[in-house]
């Protein structure tokens, strides 16, 4: 519960966070939270990186398959869940640390893992640890940012998901035909190391601390903070601007379903769930179809899947660029459009090839990938501070169940026999009601995360 005293210094936080220009601390603390967000998105794809080997190796059959791409995905839905109430009640960084160590030990032992049904388990684990700290680490870099500049700063660091999700789909090219799809998961491994460091080296959230009550500690954050960009920049830092109007009150589940926040976090669902239905029911499942319906190569599947994954990150960095310009909510109903569109025409033209699946597929992550990104920095712009991981992990619910059914759909789709036609055409139509869904999305352009949320 956000307590008297965090409300009345929040304003006074926030307009000095909103003084400070860009600097070397910026770039350190995003670089550091970044480097952990790389490796839970090169976590993420693994298991569609290792599915073709592990089909053959151990005789899979769709169904199986299926679970074993999909466990990692319920580890996620429960993860950012729970997530999303220890950032509010721990911290934010303390909570991502957390996380990462799930993430990296749970990898090593799904390197050892010997059966499918081990393999899920871990990969289950190592899930509660990504989804956990995916939404967490984006509520901090919303609240470190500037709410003039902050789509461009947030965005920008979101590309190194996609950039930890092309690099596991590259490495997977050489290391999954010459060192085996274990190799993969003993990488996956390293961002422990990372987690340990993190609290040493990056502030907890200023704004956090107020809504905990504890002011003196926020003050000398914000002070250390305000001391280094200083030095940084090399001049006196401006005066903080007019304060913004404190919070309204809040910090409990349930006010995310009551008043103005009700259509938000409707929306905001819709949104989450229709973004990765589509971006998991094509990624999930690219590496295998290539090798099973076209007769590709692996090293060829793997070639074809690291291009997507190329064009998302392209993606990422076109939104990047026009998202505090354009606002939100044109470019969410843009990237939704777009997607329907490439799915729609691939689908219309007939799935006849590897290189045409790819072709558009690839046109398909360009856009996808700019839809997750600015979800990431979407949610957390919607909650207060005091119930903004609570929040933003609540959308992560729901972009879980997203994962979990759009490769499940596909793969009852291919199980029963159905053409890949009625596969990208079902996705098609899933990103045209995303559209419709984003046209009710509320506007956050330039306004700071407290005036959203007085």
């Amino acid at each position: 519960m956000t307590t008297v005293a965090g409300q009345q210094g929040l304003g006074s936080i926030a307009a000095r966070l909103e003084r400070l220009p860009h600097s070397r601390w910026h770039v350190k603390v995003r670089f550091l939270i970044g480097a952990v967000t790389f490796f839970e998105a090169f976590d993420q794809l693994l298991a569609a990186s290792a599915l073709p080997v592990l089909t053959k190796d151990w005789h899979l059959s769709t169904g199986q398959a299926t679970f074993a791409v999909t466990s990692a995905s319920v580890g996620m839905l429960l993860g950012a869940l729970v997530a999303g109430w220890l950032g509010d009640r721990i911290g934010r960084v303390r909570t991502v640390a957390l996380g990462v160590a799930v993430t990296g030990v749970a990898s090593l032992a799904v390197a050892l893992a010997n059966g499918i049904e081990l393999f899920s388990l871990f990969r289950f684990v190592q899930g509660l640890g990504i989804g956990g700290v995916v939404p967490v680490a984006a509520t901090y870099i919303n609240e470190i940012a500037r709410s003039d500049k902050r789509g461009r700063f947030v965005l920008l660091y979101e590309m190194i998901f996609p950039a930890g999700l092309a690099a596991a789909s590259l490495i997977a090219v050489w290391v999954v035909p010459n060192l085996g799809w274990r190799a993969m998961f003993v990488l996956g491994a390293l961002p422990v190391v990372i987690g340990a460091l993190l609290p040493r080296h990056v502030a907890e959230s200023p704004r956090w601390l107020l809504t905990q009550g504890r002011v003196e500690e926020a003050e000398r954050v914000i002070a250390r903070i305000e001391e280094e960009v200083e030095r940084a920049v090399g001049e006196p830092l401006p005066r903080p601007g007019a304060e913004p109007a404190p919070e309204g009150a809040g910090g409990r589940l349930r006010d995310l379903f009551t008043g103005r926040y009700l259509r938000r976090t409707a929306v905001l669902s819709g949104l989450w769930f229709v973004a990765y239905y589509v971006n998991h029911g094509i990624s999930t499942w690219l590496p295998s179809l290539y090798t099973k319906n076209f007769g590709l190569d692996l090293t060829t599947a793997l070639v074809y899947t690291l291009l997507s994954n190329v064009t998302g990150l392209l993606g990422t960095f076109a939104v990047a660029l026009v998202i505090d310009r354009i606002g939100r909510r044109p470019a969410l109903v843009a990237a939704l459009g777009g997607t329907a569109l490439a799915l729609g025409v691939l689908a219309l033209t007939g799935v006849t090839s590897g290189i045409q699946v790819a072709v558009f597929a690839s046109c398909t992550t360009f856009f996808v990938y700019a839809i997750n990104a600015g979800l990431y920095l979407y949610s957390p712009e919607l909650y207060p501070t005091a119930n903004r991981a609570r929040g933003a992990a609540f959308g992560g619910l729901w972009n879980r169940l997203g994962v979990i059914l759009g490769p499940v759909t596909v793969g009852a789709i291919l199980g029963a026999g159905g053409s890949l036609g009625l596969v990208f055409a079902q996705l098609a139509c899933v990103a045209g009601v995303g559209a419709v869904i984003a046209l009710f999305a509320v506007e956050t352009k330039g306004r700071t995360l407290e005036e959203l949320n007085a």
